[in-house]
């Protein structure tokens, strides 16, 4: 008989194993270039000194364009003590490979661009042109549009946190106007014993309508509240925990409470612009010296007698009503606006760095690629396709 043939493997070893498949993610590295904003009065910056010192702790790089943050008080010196880089190059900043900045690049930034770079800054498509797109497909740039970017909870941070600014500013502007040192009819916000309050009517209960409520009710004035969502306003005196004059927008009740406002505040956004809920018929019943602050007249004004203005000239005088029409309210606090930016930009440059990189981010984490309008060159937006009769790609299928 002949001798057995002894297996080079045991027992063991010849059962089906399971396969262990790599899970191990590579960290990835940044290199983030911040430059100045060259945009008419945009004065905040993405990134605070501490963000940077979180960011460069973790291994990474930071640019930073001399005197950008020079708006929001934050100098030179601070930024590179926080482990940035400062330089003077314009040029610079924009080769490297993620750039991140407020306004969108101009059509002269775009040029300093190399190709393949991440652009992470607010896309503002009112303000595009479709060169703008072209540009960015012929250098296959991936870029995301902050504005668009949601949270877990389906909100959109950056917006809201700009909307809260804008909001609580809305009420502090007035209450400036009003004063005679702004020509205004000389009354304060601030309910002072024996006089009557001011009566300040809130057009939208969105964000903006919210947070300008919450200042007003504080500072002691009589707040009405007009929104055609019943919804929001059972939201809106939930949130705040007060009851206080709320209504849907029915033409004689807004008429009623225009001609004793003293302040007004319009806040209400709709698809393409906003609708114009008070008429110039309107504003020439209001009181003499009332004042109306229009913070939707970025998408046109809810007011028919809105003009845009600027931080410089920011006010106009129309039958006897004062005007603040000025587009771009988070500006004027720039230290506040861009401290709230990084707070939320921080936790998602650490978050692409540990996924390794954007490209794996965008895999898994929808609320991030609902940001992304260009992949490579790609666009991926239908509404800018629609908008600008361009031709896109669902960018669910060149990921996956």
């Amino acid at each position: 008989m002949g001798k057995q043939q002894v297996s080079p493997f045991t027992k063991e070893q010849l059962i089906p194993q399971e396969e262990t498949l790599e899970i191990y993610k590579k960290k990835g590295q940044l290199f983030i270039g911040i430059p100045k904003e060259t945009a008419y009065q945009e004065k905040r910056i993405c990134i605070s000194p501490d963000a940077v010192a979180a960011i460069t702790a973790h291994g990474h790089r930071v640019m930073i364009e001399s005197g950008a943050g020079k708006w929001a008080r934050f100098s030179d010196k601070d930024y590179s003590e926080a482990g940035a880089e400062i330089t003077k190059d314009t040029k610079k900043i924009f080769s490297c490979p993620t750039i991140l900045k407020i306004e969108p690049p101009s059509m002269e930034e775009l040029e300093y661009i190399n190709p393949q770079t991440i652009l992470i800054s607010a896309l503002q498509i009112k303000t595009q042109c479709k060169e703008y797109f072209q540009k960015l497909a012929e250098k296959r740039i991936t870029a995301l549009g902050f504005e668009f970017i949601k949270d877990d909870d389906g909100s959109y941070p950056i917006v809201r946190a700009l909307s809260e600014i804008a909001g609580t500013a809305s009420v502090l502007i007035s209450s400036e106007i009003m004063s005679n040192h702004a020509k205004g009819n000389g009354l304060m916000f601030g309910n002072i014993s024996g006089v009557p309050p001011v009566e300040v009517v809130i057009i939208g209960a969105g964000t903006v309508g919210e947070f300008a409520t919450r200042s007003a009710i504080g500072l002691g004035a009589s707040v009405k509240v007009f929104d055609s969502s019943l919804t929001k306003l059972r939201n809106i005196q939930a949130n705040l925990g007060n009851t206080f004059y709320t209504s849907t927008i029915q033409p004689k009740n807004l008429l009623k409470a225009l001609k004793r406002a003293d302040v007004v505040i319009g806040a209400v956004r709709g698809k393409d612009r906003s609708p114009i809920l008070i008429t110039e018929e309107m504003v020439r019943t209001m009181k003499r010296g009332a004042v109306i602050i229009d913070v939707s007249i970025d998408m046109g004004g809810c007011v028919e007698t809105s003009e845009i203005t600027s931080h410089d000239e920011p006010i106009f005088t129309k039958h006897d009503v004062i005007h603040y029409c000025v587009p771009n309210i988070p500006s004027r606090y720039a230290r506040t606006s861009s401290l709230s930016i990084s707070n939320i930009f921080t936790p998602y440059l650490l978050h692409i760095a540990e996924e390794g990189g954007l490209e794996n981010t965008l895999r898994f984490d929808r609320g991030l690629r609902n940001g992304l309008y260009f992949y490579h060159g790609i666009l991926t937006s239908k509404s800018i396709a629609d908008w600008f009769n361009l031709s896109y790609r669902d960018i669910n299928l060149l990921i996956f």
